[in-house]
């Protein structure tokens, strides 16, 4: 019996298996899977490309260098006994100042000398003269009828006695010349740089006194980068010429302005103008060097924290050419510098497409296309990273973001224009100022009180 049970429970169980399997077999589960879901479409922003103005703004760099840098030298020699209060580093000069005063009672000695001298010079010209005459008589009473010779009538004797007069006239004058230099005047109106020597030295004939340089303006030598060069208005001389020409006409010229920056002493800044183009590219940087220019730039001015210096680093923002219908994009949807995505419509929807463009110029946010896109086109505003050309895009918020950017490109054409104007009203200003012989801030003063009193 116990074999019989130890033998029907395996057969059961294989028999549960083989009815449970043929179960299975014939009722198979039903696949109730649906169509996969659709992929999520990337959202864009776009900008549709339009043409516009655009103002070229450049950007450069320089220091400050003296229009004129001379060293003041000694053309007399002596002691030094007084010096001007502003001969010292940084103190400012007028044309025509007394710097410094040597010592002068050698020359004056001098002059005495020579003025003895030239007396008895004269003196013997005039006993040579009463000789020649007085031969001239003789030879009248000897009556031979024959012309006198030359030297019958003394003439060489007086030639003689005049160059002695002469040679004393001209010794005299060089000792005089000589004691007015014992004072050391202004050749211009300047500023000391560095001196050399001080009251009580002495000093020799072409010792150098001081280091000195003009201040009615400085200038600065901004390099322009050689692709910039059409973009930028260029102030050309030529030969028989008697002013700067760009090819057109004087007005143009002067529409060449120029901000220069500094942040040595707080936030500086300087209107300037663009007064000439060096006459040969630059061994070195190989680039062209332009001049910019600031007038007056040590008049008292309240908006400067202080005055420009010599070799001081400044930041040139230079007002370019207006490009007409640019096609300009920010520098944000350009990708490795070299190319775009734009947004073009297909049978399936809107795709992106790759472009490649190449740059004209750019500047910190925008770039102008002059080859890779056309107008009309939707330029893609929207950061992407590595995405492959026909995907599947949606537009987003794109006429909202272009009429932002264009706002931004508005706002920034219109403070550019606004500076243009300061920068004219200055120059008018300093030109006004320097037909009345008075400064800017005095010819402000004076505008002031005029509208007070029409006020009143």
């Amino acid at each position: 019996m116990t074999k019989v049970k130890k033998l029907m429970i395996p057969a059961a169980i294989i028999i549960f298996t083989v009815i449970i399997s043929q179960i299975i077999i014939k009722n198979p589960p039903q696949n109730n899977r649906g169509k996969g879901a659709k992929s999520a479409e990337m959202s864009v922003e776009i900008l549709t490309l339009k043409p516009q103005s655009y103002q070229v703004m450049l950007t450069s760099f320089g220091t400050v260098r003296p229009r004129t840098e001379s060293k003041l030298v000694a053309q007399a020699s002596g002691q030094i006994i007084d010096v001007s209060p502003q001969f010292r580093e940084g103190g400012f000069f007028e044309k025509g100042d007394v710097l410094v005063i040597l010592d002068d009672r050698d020359h004056q000695a001098e002059v005495k000398i020579n003025q003895s001298s030239l007396m008895s010079a004269k003196q013997g010209l005039l006993e040579e003269q009463a000789r020649a005459e007085q031969a001239s008589v003789d030879w009248q009473r000897l009556g031979r009828g024959k012309k006198p010779g030359a030297l019958v009538l003394r003439k060489p004797q007086l030639a003689a006695a005049q160059a002695q007069v002469l040679s004393a006239q001209a010794k005299l004058e060089k000792a005089q010349l000589v004691l007015e230099r014992s004072q050391v005047i202004a050749p211009y109106a300047g500023r000391i740089l560095k001196k050399h020597v001080d009251l009580g030295q002495v000093v020799a004939n072409n010792t150098q006194l001081a280091d000195i340089y003009a201040v009615d303006y400085v200038e600065i030598r901004l390099p322009i980068n050689n692709k910039d060069l059409d973009l930028v208005v260029l102030p050309e001389e030529y030969r028989h010429s008697n002013k700067a020409s760009v090819g057109a006409n004087a007005d143009t010229f002067s529409e060449a302005k120029v901000t220069l920056n500094s942040t040595l002493i707080g936030e500086q800044r300087w209107q300037g103008r663009i007064v000439r183009t060096e006459g040969a590219i630059d061994a070195i940087s190989q680039q062209l060097y332009i001049i910019a220019q600031i007038d007056n730039s040590y008049e008292v001015n309240n908006a400067q924290t202080s005055p420009v210096k010599i070799g001081q680093y400044v930041t040139a923002d230079i007002t370019g050419k207006v490009i007409e219908n640019a096609l300009v994009i920010p520098n944000s949807a350009i990708y490795q510098g070299s190319y775009v995505y734009i947004v073009e419509d297909s049978a399936k929807g809107s795709v992106l497409k790759r472009r490649e463009v190449t740059i004209r110029w750019q500047n910190k946010q925008d770039a102008i296309i002059s080859a890779g896109l056309v107008l009309g086109q939707q330029l893609v505003l929207t950061p992407l990273g590595q995405v492959s050309s026909g995907t599947h895009v949606k537009i987003a918020g794109g006429v909202t973001r272009q009429k932002s950017i264009n706002q931004k490109r508005a706002n920034k054409q219109s403070a550019n224009s606004s500076i243009n104007k300061r920068a004219g009203r200055q120059v008018r200003l300093e030109k006004r100022a320097k037909e009345l012989g008075i400064t800017v801030s005095e010819l402000k003063d004076r505008r002031k009180k005029s509208r007070l009193a029409e006020g009143k």
